[in-house]
C-alpha cells in the first residue's frame, strides 16, 4: 500500500517531514531566471523552465534527508501548458531520486469526473494499445466534502496502482472553523469527516496500522490535531501549517503515536526560501534549503523521538 512506502521512507530517514514545492518566480534566484529568460524569453515557457531548474536544485539538496516532496498543482498550472509540464518533470525527477511524491491538487468531484481525476493523478490511461501514467504522484490531496461520491471512485484506483490519498479534514487556514468546527448532533464536521476517512480506509489497509486514506490536519490547531490522533488511529496525517504559517514542533507533537509514526509535516516557503531568510548568496539556495530541512528535522524529532516500524 502506497502510504506504507511513505512510512518506510520516514523511518529510513528518521524524518517525518515533506518539502512543499510551491514555487513562485519571486522565490527563484535571479541568476536562474536570467538564464532561462535569455534562452526562452520572458514567456510562460521561460518561467516554467526557471521553476524546474529551481526544483531540481532543491531536490538534489534534499533527497537523502527528506522522504517526500509535495508540489502544489496551482503553482504550475498558473504558467499554462509549460507549467503543467514542469509539474510532471518535477514529479519525475523527485521519483528518480527515490522521493515519495504527494501531488497537492485538492481535487473534488463526483462520478465519472472523479474517475477522470483518479486516472490522471493516481492511475493510468489507455490510448489505443498503449497505457500511460499521465502524472507521477504517489498520493493526491482531495476534498471529501462532497461526500462518498467524491472518494469512492479513488479507492479502486489507489488499490490497483499502489497509490494513496489525503482527505481535507481540519485545514490550517484561519477561517477553517467557519464550517469545519460546526457541530451536527454534537459532533464537529471535521471529526465527522475524519470518521469517514477511517471508514474509507478499510478498503486500503496498510501493514503498519495506517490505511491508504490519510487526512490533512493543520498544525495551527494543535488541540484538534491531538484529539483527532486519538479518534482516528488508522489514519495517517499530512500536516500543513508548520513554519511560515506559525506552527512549531511542539504544536505537532500530538499527531504521533508511541512509535513516532502518524504524520508527515509540510514546510514549503521555509525550505524553498531559506536562502532569502539567511540572506546568503543566491547561488547557495540549495545548501540553505538543506540547512533548513535539517533544522526542521532535528526540531521535530526532538519532540517525536525515534521512529520505529511495528507491523
Amino acid at each position: 500500500m502506497s502510504l506504507d512506502r511513505l512510512i518506510e521512507k520516514i523511518e529510513q530517514t528518521q524524518n517525518p517531514s515533506v518539502a512543499g514545492l510551491d514555487p513562485k518566480l519571486a522565490y527563484v534566484p535571479e541568476y536562474i531566471k536570467e538564464k532561462c529568460f535569455e534562452k526562452y524569453g520572458e514567456t510562460l515557457k521561460g518561467a516554467a523552465k526557471a521553476l524546474l531548474e529551481f526544483n531540481k536544485g532543491l531536490i538534489d539538496a534534499l533527497y537523502d534527508i527528506v522522504p517526500a516532496v509535495k508540489p502544489q498543482a496551482a503553482y504550475y498550472e498558473m504558467y499554462g501548458p509549460a507549467g503543467v509540464k514542469t509539474l510532471y518533470k518535477t514529479q519525475e525527477y523527485a521519483r528518480s531520486k527515490g522521493m515519495y511524491v504527494i501531488t497537492d491538487g485538492k481535487r473534488n468531484d463526483i462520478g465519472t469526473t472523479m474517475e477522470a481525476y483518479a486516472a490522471a493523478h493516481l492511475g493510468k490511461v489507455q490510448v489505443g494499445k498503449e497505457t500511460y501514467e499521465p502524472f507521477l504522484g504517489d498520493a493526491l490531496t482531495v476534498n471529501g466534502y462532497l461526500g462518498s461520491d467524491g472518494i469512492k471512485p479513488l479507492l479502486a484506483t489507489c488499490r490497483d496502482n499502489d497509490k494513496g490519498i489525503f482527505v481535507l479534514v481540519k485545514t490550517s487556514n484561519p477561517s477553517s472553523g467557519e464550517l469545519q468546527d460546526k457541530k451536527i448532533d454534537g459532533v464537529t464536521i471535521y471529526e465527522t469527516m475524519g470518521r469517514m476517512c477511517e471508514e474509507w480506509g478499510r478498503d486500503l489497509p496498510g501493514v503498519y496500522g495506517y490505511s491508504g486514506v490519510g487526512a490533512v490536519v493543520g498544525a495551527t490547531y494543535p488541540d484538534q490535531l491531538k484529539y483527532l490522533r486519538e479518534k482516528l488511529p488508522a489514519t495517517f496525517f499530512l500536516i500543513p501549517g508548520y513554519g511560515a504559517q506559525g506552527a512549531g514542533a511542539k504544536d505537532i507533537a500530538g499527531a504521533f503515536d508511541k512509535n513516532g509514526l502518524g504524520g508527515i509535516v509540510n514546510s514549503s516557503r521555509g525550505i524553498m526560501c531559506a536562502y532569502q531568510k539567511e540572506k546568503c548568496d543566491e547561488h547557495e539556495f540549495a545548501e540553505a534549503a538543506r540547512r533548513e530541512a535539517i533544522r526542521m528535522r532535528d526540531e521535530i524529532m526532538g519532540c517525536v523521538g525515534k521512529i520505529t516500524l511495528n507491523k
